[in-house]
């Protein structure tokens, strides 16, 4: 082999609007360049107790268990179920895009029945509905999507949804992936038993890591298993003592991810909740303004968006992969494309975290005005 063949790194620079990663700022950039060091030197050990102090501060709980995941969302929501799910389980999942699906898929690998409640992609459960189905059969725990990114939809009554799983004896399940450090998750104000999340979107991390909380019921369920987790890697029962007082060895943690996490967590902070939400909410009216202008459609209905990621219907004149292509080729600018039902028919822009800025929302909305109009 030639090393010589293989050029220098030089990846180009985008201008992240799609649905994830987001953009990072330059500190958390700097932050991730600091010395490697071991896992369980002193000075990392305290890192990992800033990230949980602020992990739980973003989270809105007081959590014992919170803790960030080595993986991407994904693994987040790996670990929320398998560590709550046993063979023979009955679970319901609450769908209303393809996260949903995917928790429905991911259940049934660990051994649960598991029921579904749909609502049509673009739309929200109905909480009467919930209820409903929850009567049906006695269930270990429900599972909803806050922010479903494949549509930009926003679930609502959250707590409404929580308390029905509490009356019906079920434990609560929340996927804040693309809600988290965007818009409001009050995880102990809401009585959710156990939320994951991801550090990519609107934290504005590097991807690679799954904030993770559970609660009460939820650490009391994973001490009454009558079996072992059915993932040894994301057992919480041997992640947490890494995490917790005991600092037992389990995996060699991403340690430069949890420079990142720290530093934009701090960001997070530092910015307060309440600003940051209302910069993400008035960003997203401005895109959603601009749309319309631009004689466009949304895919959902106003009071149920999601600020941190919107989905446009892709006009009748227009191709959903000429308008992608040419923003990316043309002005740097990545959007996402739809998924499942969706693909070809939406486009989906991300103003999340350090993505969600106002010169980004007019750059957008002037690039695709340009070429909408050159392709005339």
């Amino acid at each position: 082999m030639d090393p010589k063949r293989f050029h220098d790194l030089d990846t180009p620079e985008r201008i992240l609007l799609g649905p994830g990663p987001s953009e990072m700022p330059a500190r958390v950039l700097q932050a991730m360049a600091m010395p490697v060091i071991g896992h369980l030197d002193p000075a990392f050990l305290q890192i990992m107790d800033d990230v949980q102090e602020l992990l739980r501060f973003v989270f809105q709980t007081k959590n014992r268990l919170t803790i960030p995941v080595s993986g991407t969302g994904s693994a987040g929501m790996e670990a929320a179920l398998s560590n709550l799910i046993e063979p023979g389980d009955r679970v319901l999942i609450g769908i209303i895009g393809y996260f949903g699906e995917r928790m429905f898929n991911m259940a049934g690998r660990y051994g649960a029945t598991v029921d579904r409640i749909d609502a049509p992609w673009g739309q929200v459960l109905d909480v009467d509905a919930v209820k409903k189905q929850l009567a049906q059969h006695k269930y270990k725990l429900l599972a909803v999507v806050h922010g479903e990114t494949s549509s930009g939809a926003q679930q609502p009554h959250i707590k409404e949804l929580a308390a029905a799983a509490h009356e019906a004896g079920a434990l609560f399940v929340l996927d804040t992936v693309a809600s988290l450090g965007g818009v409001p998750v009050e995880v102990d104000k809401w009585d959710v038993d156990a939320a994951f999340s991801g550090s990519q979107k609107a934290i504005s991390a590097s991807p690679g890591l799954a904030p993770l909380t559970f609660g009460p019921r939820a650490e009391k369920a994973l001490a009454d298993r009558k079996v072992g987790v059915g993932n040894w890697y994301l057992s919480l029962d041997e992640v947490h003592k890494y995490w917790g007082k005991e600092r037992t060895y389990h995996h060699t943690a991403p340690i430069q991810l949890n420079y990142a996490m720290r530093e934009a967590l701090r960001i997070v902070a530092e910015e307060g909740l309440e600003t940051r939400f209302a910069r993400h909410q008035q960003n997203a009216e401005d895109l959603w303004k601009g749309v319309e202008d631009l004689d466009m459609e949304m895919l959902v209905a106003r009071e149920h968006r999601l600020p941190t990621v919107t989905a446009v219907k892709v006009p009748p004149t227009a191709s959903h992969d000429h308008v992608k292509n040419h923003l990316l080729a043309d002005y740097g600018i990545e959007v996402g494309a739809g998924l499942g039902p969706l693909k070809g028919q939406i486009w989906r822009i991300g103003l999340m975290g350090h993505s969600s800025r106002r010169e980004y929302v007019t750059l957008v909305l002037a690039a695709i005005r340009e070429i909408l109009e050159k392709a005339k």
